[in-house]
């Protein structure tokens, strides 16, 4: 997947390089999931013209379910909200100013509500579709074809189940970040 134009353009960026090294640390599944999720949202933008920060939703899209790997307590905002802090940790690292930062973990931290707050920023936008649309399949007329064309270059048989018994282990309450479960 790497050699899709949408990455292969971004591979030189120091923060693209930190953050595809940061996405190795990942369960395959859910590193080939974060790639899909950049790729489709990529698509969308490229079809719809939508001006975005490529590099910067790479990262968030590395990083945006980084929250369900391992065993840091969740605590407020649940996976999303931890995977939140995850890359919010990393941008600091990168040297990232906190403008950017708060649009992309913003974009993260609300990547499991049901649909975009309607003053979400393209990253948000854009990372929301590409996540729902690789585990779901909603939203595949905005982006015909991308979502078989990535599966067929990168399986993950099963990828949906595992990850919703992921989230579930994590209970969904935990999960749904707080405006979301009003």
């Amino acid at each position: 997947m790497l050699e899709r134009p949408a990455l292969a353009e971004l591979l030189g960026h120091p923060l693209a390089g930190a953050a595809l090294t940061r996405m190795r640390r990942l369960p395959p599944g859910v590193a080939v999931h974060s790639l899909r999720t950049f790729l489709l949202a990529d698509a969308r933008a490229r079809i719809e013209g939508t001006a975005y920060d490529r590099v910067g939703l790479l990262a968030a899209a590395a990083f945006h379910d980084s929250g369900l790997v391992g065993r840091a307590p969740l605590g407020r905002g649940g996976f999303p909200g931890r995977s939140a802090e995850l890359l919010d940790r990393f941008l600091a690292g990168q040297q990232v100013g906190t403008a950017r930062r708060g649009a992309l973990t913003r974009a993260v931290r609300e990547h499991m509500r049901p649909f975009p707050a309607r003053d979400a920023g393209p990253e948000a936008r854009l990372l929301h579709f590409g996540a729902w649309l690789d585990v779901t399949g909603r939203g595949e007329r905005l982006a015909p074809g991308d979502r078989r064309r990535l599966a067929a270059l990168a399986p993950t048989p099963w990828f949906a189940v595992s990850f919703s018994a992921r989230v579930a282990a994590c209970g969904l309450r935990r999960a749904l970040p707080a405006s979301a479960r009003r």
